[in-house]
């Protein structure tokens, strides 16, 4: 993610208002709303491995877009390339990583495996910070030429990936067992389908969070020659989380954890926007190290209510109704923040977030009180 210390900086480069900047990654998120369950299912029937060198191609020829495009067109074309590739990839990495330990029998270990994983991505994402701190080239753009070849690393890795045995191979692929595995998640299996959304509130709430922070880095005063080094932090206390993750999850135990996680994904927003400026920044490294621990605790919750051939598809349910919310709402905050201020969009996000969040953090409670009983 050698882009996304300095994305607010290249929109900025090129002409884009926050608005825009909303706007455009909204065209992101319609575009895997659409292919997420399609594609979730392509993972399921036809191998998760070929959906991950599928979509890392397609995250290669959209980089490429950005690298070479200087109008609102080409970057719409770059957005809708990367939210295919975003489609075949999301869901389908948890999974086989899941279906791998799940062959090994070893899948009590897929928690504190994912928070290894989890926390190893973001401390390159704080390396990212520090690079384009460090190497501050002529224009903000060089970085997505670079990140066109760090894409190109992952799709040869992905060649390299090896589909586990577990993998059942559909007899009737199609459009009708897509909608069961819906049917099963949301009426059958009614605490997955619990989860699934829970876990969707709290994607959206990070999501929001990611694309704030830079407005938020501007309106403190903070000198865009450090916003690297802010990235570097943030993402140093998101990999910190995931670390801690198995330890929160223990701790708090199933009663617990998603009250927190519901309050801990909420609260904050409200803090940031009590007063956007350098105190900003304790409520949002609080935020940050939440984040790092939500998803994968939410993820193992998750997959640990799914079958092995429904699992990337349930995944990718829940990274749908993440693309949902955010295509619904981020261009209308990103209107709300130019037009009537940051805060007020933040006391909007935090306020929805909170309310929603805890609805189904006690929604699940109940479930998991009924099953019990």
């Amino acid at each position: 993610m050698l882009y996304m210390p300095v994305i607010y900086l290249f929109y900025n480069e090129n002409g884009f208002s926050t608005t825009e900047l909303f706007g455009l990654h909204a065209i992101y998120s319609i575009v895997i709303a659409v292919l997420e369950v399609p594609s979730g299912y392509f993972a399921d029937a036809c191998g998760k491995k070929t959906a991950l060198v599928t979509g890392t191609f397609l995250g290669v020829l959209g980089f490429s877009a950005y690298s070479v495009s200087h109008t609102l067109t080409g970057f719409i074309i770059a957005e809708i390339l990367l939210g295919i590739g975003e489609s075949f990839v999301s869901g389908a990495d948890s999974a086989i990583l899941y279906d791998t330990l799940a062959e090994q029998k070893k899948e009590k270990n897929y928690l504190k495996t994912e928070s290894r994983l989890s926390a190893v991505g973001n401390a390159s994402e704080a390396l990212a910070g520090l690079f384009v701190s460090l190497v501050v080239f002529q224009t903000v753009r060089i970085n997505f030429f670079l990140q066109t070849i760090l894409t190109f690393i992952a799709f040869i890795a992905a060649c390299f990936l090896i589909e586990p045995h577990i993998h059942i191979d559909r007899k009737k692929p199609g459009f009708g067992e897509i909608l069961g595995i819906v049917g099963y998640t949301f009426r059958e299996n009614r605490i997955l389908g619990k989860f699934v959304v829970f876990s969707a509130i709290i994607g959206y709430s990070s999501l929001l969070m990611a694309w704030f922070a830079q407005p938020i880095f501007n309106q403190a005063g903070l000198d865009k020659n450090y916003y690297g080094y802010a990235w570097v932090v943030l993402n140093s206390l998101v990999a910190a989380g995931s670390l801690l993750a198995l330890k929160i999850n223990h701790f708090l135990g199933a009663k617990a954890i998603f009250v927190f996680i519901a309050a801990g994904m909420s609260v904050f927003y409200l803090l940031v926007a009590l007063e956007i400026s350098y105190l900003a920044f304790i409520p949002m490294a609080v935020f940050y190290i939440i984040r790092g621990s939500a998803h994968p605790i939410l993820k193992n919750y998750i997959n640990n209510h799914t079958p092995s051939d429904k699992r990337a598809t349930v995944l990718s349910l829940r990274s749908l109704l993440i693309r949902i919310l955010y295509s619904s709402t981020g261009p209308f905050l990103g209107v709300v923040s130019d037009t009537i201020s940051l805060s007020t969009a933040l006391y909007l996000c935090g306020t929805s977030i909170f309310i929603s969040a805890m609805v189904f953090a006690f929604l699940i409670l109940r479930e998991h009180y009924n099953n019990l009983h």
